[in-house]
């Protein structure tokens, strides 16, 4: 995001309002059996969390969803894969204007019901899609009051740009709840309504005639009932470490390739990302870079920020898709999930995790930074022995001045907090402790305790 304090998507989600719904890309087909999901997290409650992490990805997971025309495949990485399609349809892209037919398979979810009853569910996925397919992500929850929302689009997702323009979807709404971009989120919490359950449902798309097949790995969502506060509780500083992690300046890319999201100036997320992915050994071949004006430094960025962006939002900061944009990297999966504390993060810390987190402030609130902003992705790389954060926020002039320390206390509450006054003194929402966390696609039996830990499956 911009350095400076500006309208945020997420200031809306506090006065939500009713919108036609969007429709699908999908004609409608048998929806999946309301039998609940049964799975470990459904076994495995932690009442005192406020977030329910919820995702599929074994080839078990695969099998007990409803397939039409889809198939699961096992191995290392069990997936799901198009097997005979289901039918086909003509999809408009609404970017570019041009139509085309697109055969397609789907694969729903069993019910999840929610350890948390939830005022905001975030989908994400991990998937490869090569050239001539692409997929969309849908939700459809069951209300506190016995009725359900209809199918909302959550995403609509081709890691490549050439097929279709990934794209959220505007106008989704039913009068109780609507989607913002990436998030789920009922329209007035305080009327007590909360999503009980939940489905996914993912519809796979290629070329006709063709056997090529989109293939996803994961697919989950993170639900979460956050209240509403100012301010939180202070943690206790609990580890002194930091991770080694390259360092990246979105700055350095002001007026670069302008067509995504103004330039540098905004690419806090992809910028972010790709520190991050380079940690665990994550690179883009020359080949891959070739787009890249030769001239411009740390061409990866440049690419994050083409690979990320969301051609609705005209932004590169949509979370699932920076989530999704990490796991085209081999070995790497990539979630959006909500953390409750800085000791979670000291937990992925040890075990040599690093998180992207998204916070928002003025410049006084956040000492050290320099500016104030509505919403900013930075890296939280460690602890230094008096508990501060160590974090490479990529707001910075250049690459060496990305390694940062903030003060604990400052950091925790404008992460962890939904309110806070903007600079006209109007209240706005905070984003309750979002991060993005990116890990190898087979951890190490501490990286699985730490993410367990901390709700991830």
């Amino acid at each position: 995001m911009s350095r400076a304090e500006q309208p945020s998507r997420r200031t809306v989600l506090a006065a939500a309002v009713a919108a036609a719904v969007a429709g699908s890309a999908v004609p409608a087909t048998a929806e999946a059996s309301p039998a609940a999901d049964g799975g470990p997290a459904d076994r495995e409650r932690i009442p005192a969390r406020q977030v329910d992490y919820r995702a599929w990805t074994t080839f078990r997971d695969w099998r007990r969803g409803t397939a039409a025309g889809t198939r699961p495949v096992a191995g290392a990485r069990p997936g799901v894969v198009i097997g005979a399609p289901a039918g086909t349809v003509d999809y408009t892209d609404p970017h570019t204007g041009r139509t085309a037919t697109w055969e397609y398979a789907t694969w729903t979810s069993p019910v999840h019901r929610l350890a948390v009853p939830s005022t905001e569910v975030i989908a994400s996925w991990n998937a490869h899609t090569p050239s001539g397919t692409w997929l969309q992500v849908e939700l459809k929850g069951g209300y506190s009051d016995g009725t359900d929302t209809p199918w909302y689009v959550m995403g609509r997702w081709a890691a490549g740009d050439q097929d279709i323009k990934r794209t959220s979807v505007d106008d989704q709404g039913d009068g109780k709840s609507s989607v913002w971009t990436d998030t789920f989120a009922v329209d007035d919490a305080s009327t007590g309504l909360r999503l009980a359950s939940y489905r996914l449902r993912l519809t796979l798309y290629r070329r006709p005639g063709t056997r090529t097949t989109p293939t996803v790995w994961r697919l989950g969502a993170m639900g979460s009932d956050v209240p509403d506060r100012f301010t939180v509780p202070a943690s206790a500083p609990g580890l002194a470490q930091e991770l080694r992690v390259p360092r990246y300046s979105q700055e350095i890319h002001k007026g670069q390739y302008p067509e995504y999201d103004n330039g540098g100036e905004a690419w806090c997320s992809p910028t972010s990302s790709q520190m991050i992915i380079e940690y665990w050994g994550g690179r883009l071949t020359d080949e891959q870079l070739a787009w890249v004006d030769p001239s411009y430094a740390d061409p990866q960025v440049c690419h994050a920020a083409r690979y990320t962006y969301d051609h609705q939002y005209a932004g590169c900061g949509n979370w699932p898709f920076n989530a999704a944009y990490a796991a085209t990297f081999k070995g790497l999966q990539g979630v959006v999930t909500r953390l409750g504390s800085l000791t979670d993060l000291e937990t992925l810390i040890a075990a040599g995790i690093p998180a992207i987190t998204s916070q928002s402030f003025l410049k006084e609130e956040l000492t050290g930074a320099g500016y104030g902003t509505s919403g900013h992705l930075m890296t939280v790389i460690g602890f230094t022995a008096d508990g501060d954060v160590i974090a490479n926020d990529p707001a910075s002039d250049d690459n060496e001045a990305v390694r940062r320390v903030y003060k604990r206390r400052e950091w925790e509450n404008i992460w962890l907090r939904t309110k806070r006054y903007n600079a006209s003194g109007k209240v706005v929402s905070g984003t309750g402790g979002v991060c993005y966390l990116y890990f190898p696609a087979h951890p190490t039996p501490r990286q699985r305790k730490a993410l367990a830990a901390v709700g991830v499956v």
